[in-house]
């Protein structure tokens, strides 16, 4: 059985990176990238742990694991722009988008993502999904980040539409988390997904 729709939903919300977009192939490059800067090897379970954070929460984790001396937010502007440059190398979650597409202009649809706003609007535009969505809640937009609820709620209000009616796209168990506190009906999409491999080739 696929990915499908509450019969009681009236508004959808979607994660992005892993939901929308199979970015984590792109996102373990990047900060492979930033690791030859600094000289460590980029660990990949990383990403796998702290999915849904925002990237400052990252860099700090990265600074404290590799013991870097160096300000999280000088990581943080080299990793987006890494990512932003690779960003033509996105692929959009196929099973995700059907229902994207299929329930557009039907149901209200929100983006809630960890994402900064700036890294959301560049795999959307990627994705050409950009005008699929009524809104879209970043990480800059609230906060309290994944596994706090507010990113999701805040898709609901803007959206009108209370929290339990509202239904959640997620691959994250932050945001899974997150979109169960908030009340809400919550997909786990890697039930359904085959991401491929991790491995990204990319000309350096």
């Amino acid at each position: 059985m696929g990915i499908s729709v509450h019969s009681e939903a009236k508004a959808l919300i979607f994660d992005l990176d892993g939901t929308l977009s199979n970015s984590l192939p792109v996102h373990v490059e990047t900060w492979k990238l930033v690791g030859e800067k600094y000289g460590f090897e980029f660990d990949p379970n990383i990403i796998f742990e702290m999915t849904g954070r925002p990237t400052i929460e990252f860099a700090k984790r990265i600074i404290e694991q590799y013991k870097l001396d160096e300000d999280p937010n000088v990581l943080v502007r080299l990793k987006q722009q890494s990512f932003w440059d690779l960003a033509h190398l996105l692929e959009p979650v196929a099973e995700v988008i059907a229902i994207v597409k299929n329930y557009h202009g039907k149901l209200p649809m929100a983006v809630g993502t960890g994402a900064s706003g700036r890294s959301a609007e560049v795999q959307l535009k990627a994705l050409g999904l950009t005008d699929y969505f009524d809104f879209v809640v970043s990480a800059d937009d609230v906060e309290k980040h994944k596994p706090h609820p507010e990113t999701f709620v805040r898709c609901a209000e803007l959206m009108g539409v209370e929290s339990q009616f509202c239904q959640v796209f997620e691959d994250g168990d932050l945001g899974i988390s997150a979109a169960r506190e908030a009340g809400m009906f919550v997909t786990d999409v890697r039930e359904h997904i085959s991401y491929g491999e991790w491995a990204l080739p990319v000309n350096k």
